[in-house]
């Protein structure tokens, strides 16, 4: 068994999520940031792979103190549990995600000494041998109580969970900028399918200055 998986990831019209240095960049709007937050509060975990820890360094957090008090209404934490996709074990020890119940996926090519480390500041779970073994890690996440599983990115992450048949929904911010760059991260990074993946689109709206897209994957 695994959670319900929605993909989350904000793009500018060319289908990039950053620039060639892979810094941070203001995609979304006010609008978008907003929506996003809502999705964030009705998630039981958030994922994420470590390029967006150290490429953004986020908190992973509910934003709105009203969504936060909405779910300790209903019994949860302020936040959901966050989840960093890392094999190697590369997360900072200063990283912002570390504030809440988190876990760190990392597969055993990870070093012990950076393990034991993390290990004081996350639950450390190791799956698969060079890279994290995502059937394993989702599996794990269901049993221990998530059910809606948001992915905000990266590119790789989405990709991999794409190709493994893994992902039930994507949502897709499409802001009116274009970035370029043949080497610029995009919304699905890595090797292309063997066969493309067949989606359906659910709706297609205005959003602020640009438009969501709403795709459901098709098994």
């Amino acid at each position: 068994m695994k959670p319900h998986v929605l993909v989350n990831v904000a793009s500018s019209l060319d289908g990039k999520i950053s620039d060639e240095t892979r810094k941070q960049l203001r995609i979304s709007c006010k609008e978008d940031l907003q929506r996003v937050d809502e999705l964030r509060a009705e998630a039981d975990a958030i994922m994420v792979g470590i390029g967006t820890i150290l490429a953004d360094n986020p908190k992973l957090n509910v934003k709105s103190k009203e969504l936060r008090d909405k779910r300790l209404l209903e019994g949860k934490t302020e936040n959901p549990i966050k989840v960093v996709v890392d094999s190697k074990c590369r997360i900072p020890e200063d990283a912002e995600v570390f504030n809440g119940k988190v876990i760190v996926a990392v597969s055993k090519l990870a070093d012990l000494s950076r393990v034991e480390k993390i290990s004081k500041k996350a639950e450390v779970v190791v799956f698969g041998e060079e890279k994290v073994d995502l059937k394993a890690l989702l599996e794990d996440l269901y049993n221990k109580g998530v059910r809606k599983l948001m992915v905000e990115g990266g590119g790789t992450l989405i990709s991999s969970l794409l190709k493994e048949g893994f992902v039930d929904e994507i949502f897709i911010y499409y802001a009116p900028i274009i970035i370029g760059g043949a080497k610029s991260p995009t919304i699905c990074d890595g090797s292309s399918f063997s066969a493309p993946l067949k989606v359906e689109i659910v709706s297609v709206e205005r959003l602020g200055e640009g438009l969501l897209l709403h795709l459901r994957v098709l098994s």
